[in-house]
């Protein structure tokens, strides 16, 4: 996952390059989209169901690259999703706040009642090369 959204760029340049204060979130969330987030911040997100965005920690990075040091459990599925879960999303809070970093997924998941999505430890990489 390497792409940043419009408001992360804007923020890290003006953090880095202009001396303007950026508010670290206190915990970032990992979302799911049934469409691509894009910069702009214009994806569908995943709405159906008991769905909700998960709380996400990283390992310390190294040459550029972090991963989740835990699991990352949705919660099982009450009815079948809108759409295949085809990108997820890094966001700086539980509901609307702000996209900071997506990806499409490697193979798109559909997700139907009694269904769980989880992301094993390791297995979502943040990567600023």
């Amino acid at each position: 996952m390497s792409q940043f959204s419009n408001y992360l760029e804007n923020a890290l340049i003006n953090g880095t390059l202009r001396n303007t204060q950026y508010t670290v979130p206190t915990t970032v969330y990992v979302a799911l989209y049934s469409s691509d987030p894009t910069d702009a911040d214009t994806g569908v997100e995943i709405a159906q169901g008991n769905y909700a965005r998960q709380p996400i920690t990283f390992i310390a990075p190294t040459n550029g690259v972090t991963s989740n040091s835990a699991d990352i459990s949705f919660q099982v599925a009450t009815v079948n999703y809108l759409g295949n879960v085809t990108h997820v999303g890094i966001r700086d809070a539980l509901t609307a706040g702000n996209l900071l970093y997506y990806a499409p997924l490697a193979t798109a998941r559909t997700i139907i009642v009694g269904n769980q999505l989880v992301i094993s430890i390791g297995q979502l990489t943040v990567t600023l090369a």
